[in-house]
């Protein structure tokens, strides 16, 4: 099929992007990277008759050293630019980890940062990685900018606090503290399809060697993002051993995701696959941050 009839700019400026996006809100459509967009439209699931371009705004594509450590990215960013960056592999291992889950080499050279993220698919590493990393996002529209946390951006499936007007334009990643351990975790049924589960975690250890801070993020385990805060709450101040670590990998698979059931796995299947991502991303977290790897 092809998409239903439309017009089409290509904006050189955000601001320019800006101008469009009020003039035309729900009407107007964004693209990014076009690698879930424009399937969607061919099927004509979405029928936008204004498509705004963002792919000639060169000031949207960069990666960047924080000042405080961490790491600021364009929201035009290729998926491989990030894949492949220096300074991402440094500081943002987590990140670096996950890139190469994300489709295959094709998708990654076109797909964005950006885009992944406002199409908020709950099955999409990026979606769960930035909510670990306890990100933030810098948003604008034509009255100004906002920075919106992570856990906040998603608010249901393919769903966002982004209105009409608005335009993700970075992506800011704080500093990962010392001892710091991470691990992404999933299981899909071929290589580089959508993970039936997955789950991305990140810990830190104080001076004793026990858990100072850990989060759990699940995907494809609900209608978005499923931070595991009760989970993550048990480890606080706990020795890292197996006993902690599967108390909490069982409480965050049986009582804090809301999986469903489809054609490819049950509700409780993914439940107890789960369990098991959780229980082996926490012990590979928690050895990496014990190693000072």
């Amino acid at each position: 099929m092809k998409p239903a009839p439309f017009d089409y700019f290509a904006p050189t400026t955000v601001e320019e992007a800006l101008s469009h996006l009020a003039e035309h809100g729900y009407d107007a459509k964004v693209l990014a990277g076009g690698q879930s967009l424009v399937p969607m439209m061919n099927f004509r699931l979405v029928q936008p008759s204004i498509l705004v371009d963002l792919n000639k705004i060169q000031d949207l594509a960069y990666i960047h050293a924080g000042e405080n450590g961490g790491v600021r990215i364009g929201a035009m960013t290729r998926h491989h630019q990030v894949e492949v960056d220096s300074l991402v592999e440094q500081r943002m291992p987590l990140l670096h980890e996950s890139m190469p889950h994300i489709g295959y080499p094709q998708i990654r050279n076109r797909g964005t940062l950006g885009g992944s993220l406002s199409h908020a698919d709950a099955a999409a590493e990026l979606v769960a990685v930035t909510v670990a990393l306890n990100g933030r996002f810098r948003v604008r529209n034509q009255d100004g900018e906002r920075w919106i946390p992570a856990e906040d951006f998603f608010v249901g499936l393919f769903t966002t606090v982004l209105e009409p007007r608005d335009l993700l334009v970075e992506v800011e990643l704080p500093p990962m503290p010392d001892h710091s351990g991470w691990s992404l975790m999933e299981v899909a049924r071929r290589r580089h399809d959508f993970a039936l589960v997955g789950v991305a975690a990140v810990v830190s250890l104080d001076d004793d060697g026990r858990c100072d801070r850990a989060r759990m993020v699940f995907l494809s385990a609900g209608d978005g993002p499923v931070l595991a805060g009760r989970s993550a709450d048990l480890l606080q101040g706990q020795a890292p051993g197996g006993e902690a670590i599967r108390a909490a990998a069982e409480m965050a698979a049986f009582e804090e995701i809301d999986p469903g059931s489809d054609i490819h796995a049950s509700a409780d299947f993914r439940r107890r696959l789960a369990n098991v991502l959780a229980r082996r991303a926490l012990e590979q977290a928690f050895e990496r941050a014990a190693s000072g790897e």
